[in-house]
């Protein structure tokens, strides 16, 4: 018999790469993580430059805390604890519209909503009514390992009434859904904002509409960080592994697969070295394995392979400012939040800085010409206000600011632009004086950095976006169900259900497909 590197062999060391991975190695199947760069956590890790740590995405944890994961797994005697902001977001505007945040408690939003909002404050609880069950039936969902008996058992256990809200708005637009409800677009464009516009696509698309149950979601969920910065969660489910037995291998690159006789039987890294395993797991763009890794494939892949040809290539279109700043200003809009929330520490939060509608279609029509729209979506933190451990020195704060949309091949190149430092400086007019003056340092990453640095294909991060009744049915079977229509070769990461996002589960789900397929 030849000789085995491990029972399954995990390619990539992102969050749920590593969490599939703890999972088998808990169960007794040895199991070894391949990662390409220096360390763990893909886009979910914090990351060490300009003499400060920062989080390569959002630090904001909401749906993986929905998830027994932590639990399940010990996460919290490897050292991971969380933290929490008072609100989830602060919803401003550049028009200088009044703000207002979304709580975990519904009661302090509508009062919020109420003092700047009146007339909106009614529909918000007409919206919760509805939106409530719709949440909760998601979050069981995705705590459910996906076949359609499992599935159909969960949703018998809830309200028809959520489960048929779920079907209806899944087949609607963002816009529509939250149409029936608010009369102000300031109401709809903070979860267009969080949702279709992070997803890259206009809250106007049909499909979009569970984007709605973003607002009631936060109150199903509290929204976390990890302390010492989004990383913590991927260095404690490292330690989990390794602790169960599992290897983890950093600097080994994987350029193909190893197929023969239409069966997975390792991999081949870019040195040449073949490792061999009964199992490998991709923990990345389902997409991209099956083009760039298989070679010549088995007949069992050539629909699939001949699908994903006829895919277009699609382009990154998110940047983050990393800054660190001499000391913290707030935002111009938290004199009036303050007065609203007085005992609320607004600064933890996330602010979201929304565009109007018409400003929104803009910028995807700017996008497309390689531009940057004058009003971007912007989320902006100050992650050491919530967690001091990552002040880079006494007294200095880290910034973190989002920019959507910036296109991976922007007009005349990323080299010589200025867009970045523009952003810094919209930023800056909608903070109380001295923030400009207080920026010491900062870097960027744009779509072309993502690609270099994280192997993400143009800089764009895949996403499953199967409705909520081809998934039941198993459709994609590749993505919704994470086997490969090759033996041997499974899938996990944003690509699969339930998708993107800092979530765990598809490694979680993916694990137990793995094990399930090795006692057969």
């Amino acid at each position: 018999m030849e000789q085995q590197d491990a029972d399954v062999i995990v390619v990539g060391a992102g969050h749920n790469g590593l969490i599939c991975g703890a999972y088998l190695a808990r169960s007794g199947i040895e199991t070894l993580i391949l990662e390409a760069r220096d360390e763990v956590g893909g886009t979910a890790a914090t990351v060490n430059d300009l003499g400060a740590k920062f989080n390569i995405c959002s630090c904001d944890h909401t749906m993986i805390r929905a998830l027994p994961i932590m639990e399940e797994l010990e996460l919290a005697s490897h050292g991971l604890r969380y933290l929490e902001p008072a609100a989830s977001t602060v919803n401003t505007y550049y028009d200088g519209s009044s703000p207002w945040a979304v709580f975990h408690d519904p009661e302090q939003t509508i009062d919020g909503i109420s003092a700047v909002m009146a007339d909106q404050a009614e529909p918000y609880r007409r919206y919760l009514k509805d939106a409530l069950p719709v949440a909760q039936l998601v979050v069981e969902m995705a705590r459910t390992y996906p076949t359609t008996m499992n599935m159909l058992s969960t949703v018998a256990k809830k309200r028809a009434r959520g489960a048929a809200t779920l079907l209806s708005w899944s087949r609607q637009s963002m816009v529509e859904v939250l149409g029936r409800y608010f009369t102000n677009w300031r109401m709809v464009m903070p979860l267009a904002s969080v949702g279709p516009t992070v997803w890259g696509v206009s809250p106007e698309t049909p499909g979009t509409g569970m984007a709605a149950v973003g607002y009631a979601m936060r109150n199903v969920v509290k929204t976390g960080r990890p302390e010492g910065g989004s990383g913590a969660l991927t260095d404690a489910v490292r330690q989990a592994v390794e602790k169960a037995g599992g290897q983890v291998r950093c600097n080994s690159r994987v350029a193909s697969l190893v197929i023969d006789d239409g069966q997975v039987r390792g991999v081949r890294l870019d040195d040449g070295t073949v490792l061999r395993s009964k199992v490998v797991v991709a923990a990345t763009d389902p997409r991209r394995v099956m083009l760039d890794w298989v070679g010549e494939p088995p007949s069992s892949a050539k629909a699939l392979i001949d699908r994903y040809r006829a895919q277009p290539d699609l382009d990154g279109y998110e940047s983050k400012i990393d800054a660190v700043l001499t000391s913290h200003t707030k935002p111009l809009c938290f004199e009036t939040l303050e007065s609203i929330h007085p005992d609320v520490k607004l600064a933890e939060s996330t602010t979201v800085v929304n565009p109007s509608p018409t400003e929104l279609a803009e910028a995807h029509r700017l996008r497309a010409e390689g531009r940057v729209a004058p009003h971007p979506t912007l989320l902006v933190n100050t992650p050491t206000v919530l967690d001091p451990t990552m002040e880079p020195e006494p007294g200095h704060h880290i910034l973190s600011l989002e920019t959507l949309f910036t296109p991976y091949a922007l007009r005349g190149g990323w080299g010589e632009s200025s867009e970045p430092q523009r952003w810094l400086e919209l930023w800056t007019e909608l903070t109380e004086p001295g923030f400009g003056e207080s920026i010491d340092r900062w870097r960027v990453m744009t779509p072309p950095r993502y690609e270099r640095e994280f192997s993400m294909h143009r800089g764009h991060t895949p996403s499953f976006a199967g409705a909520p009744l081809s998934t039941l049915l198993g459709r994609p079977r590749e993505a919704s169900r994470y086997k490969a229509p090759i033996n041997g070769l499974f899938f996990t990461g944003a690509g699969t259900y339930p998708g993107a996002g800092v979530f765990g589960a598809p490694g979680r789900n993916a694990a137990s497909a793995i094990g399930r397929h090795l006692k057969t």
